[in-house]
């Protein structure tokens, strides 16, 4: 109990960081679509944030090891603000892109920052605890984040500012806590083609993740506002899909450690086809259903990441798993930056429905990867399943003694 209360300061940070970042995401797509923008326009502010995340994953690391902990935070909470207030001074969709992309670039930095402090005060001992409260406040903090925009005036400078308080107020409880700087972990190096070499259904499932989960989350405001859904309701409707994804890691994990990884992607590929079906097919029976299939759609799609994660993790050795996890990050990042953009042009060319047509598509290539892979090669060891966030590419290594080999 003392250790979580010393890092109280920690996820104290990590909660107003997900409030104030992460709120930004539907606020700038609704306020986007109130000022004029076009869908790819908006679907394009998502790509960005996702670029700039990539870069502060790659950046953030570096940073610290020149200027240490606090300050980089600092600096990345410092470009975030600068983000997010910059919106009502210039309205323009390429200007706001450039602002997306702080926006990105503070996220990323400012996990890294959080998750290489952890990874320097923890224990083996200690471990599981303290990435139990940390997985807490992560989908506790992104839960709300969608709902903040329920009491915020699309388009409306107080409800930039609002946003940017609370992300500029992330930075106190890191920065006056007593508890000294750790020392600064090694940067891993970025090898995308280690997660290929390690397991190709891997590398096409945290790719298909980023395709599926970036773009429900950065265009799904606009499938909502051509659905008819009000702005507190599309509130609602993203909190759905966090809250679905939430209760899904249990079942999915327990499928995980007890059956073929390859089996149970392939089950939620075919589970996340059947819910963008039933959410097309009652796309107009009300807000309701809405919620119900936006939570069923969470429910299949959240845990492809950590289930592909943890099959990658299955085939490599202990000393490479931190650089897998960044490759894995990186390989999601590239799906990410890709398909909030490529969607929302689907949606402005053939309407709301397109979103689910183009990630069944996608899960029915996994599907078929999935069963190619199982023909060429045998599962013969196993690792714990561990949920993976998707927050910094030193993830890799807060995570990496919880995953133990065991027998299948």
């Amino acid at each position: 109990m003392s250790l979580l209360i010393s890092f109280a300061a920690l996820f104290l940070s990590v909660i107003l960081l997900q409030l104030g970042s992460g709120g930004i995401a539907p606020l700038d797509a609704i306020s986007g679509l109130e000022l004029g923008f076009s869908k790819a326009e908006v679907g394009l502010l998502g790509s960005a944030h996702f670029f700039g995340f990539f870069i502060g994953c790659w950046w953030a690391p570096r940073l610290m090891g020149a200027v240490g902990h606090s300050r980089a935070f600092a600096a990345f909470i410092a470009c975030g603000t600068i983000g997010i207030l910059s919106h009502m001074i210039v309205i323009d969709a390429v200007a706001w892109m450039g602002m997306r992309m702080l926006s990105g670039l503070c996220v990323a930095g400012c996990y890294t920052v959080v998750e290489s402090w952890l990874q320097a005060k923890v224990t083996n001992e200690t471990r599981g605890r303290t990435m139990g409260v940390y997985r807490v406040v992560d989908i506790g903090g992104s839960l709300v984040a969608q709902l903040i925009i329920s009491v915020l005036t699309p388009a409306h400078y107080i409800s930039y500012n609002i946003l940017a308080l609370i992300c500029c107020a992330a930075l106190l409880p890191l920065v006056v806590t007593r508890s000294a700087e750790p020392l600064t972990p090694d940067a891993p190096r970025l090898r995308p083609a280690l997660a290929w070499a390690r397991s190709p259904l891997a590398a096409a499932g945290v790719v298909s993740a980023g395709l599926t989960t970036a773009a429900f989350r950065m265009v799904g405001p606009i499938y909502g506002a051509e659905v008819g859904l009000s702005v507190d309701q599309i509130a609602l409707f993203l909190a759905a899909f966090v809250l679905g994804g939430a209760f899904s890691q249990y079942p999915a994990g327990w499928f995980a450690d007890r059956y073929d990884r390859r089996w149970v992607l392939i089950g939620l590929s075919l589970f996340a086809i059947i819910s963008c079906a039933i959410t097309v097919t009652f796309s107009n029976a009300g807000t309701a259903a809405a919620f119900l299939t936006a939570g069923l759609f969470g429910f299949a799609t959240f845990p492809i990441y950590s289930v592909s994660a943890a099959h990658a993790h299955d085939h490599a050795e202990d000393d490479e798993r931190v650089e897998l996890s960044a490759a894995l990050m990186f390989l999601y990042a590239v799906g990410a930056i890709a398909s909030p953009w490529f969607v929302s042009e689907l949606i402005e060319g053939y309407g709301p429905s397109a979103m689910f047509v183009f990630v069944s598509l996608a899960h029915v290539v996994l599907i078929v990867f999935g069963l190619i892979r199982m023909r060429a090669r045998r599962t013969e060891t196993r690792t714990n399943y561990v949920y993976s966030p998707r927050t910094s590419f030193l993830v890799g290594r807060l995570l990496g003694r919880s995953r133990t080999r065991r027998d299948p």
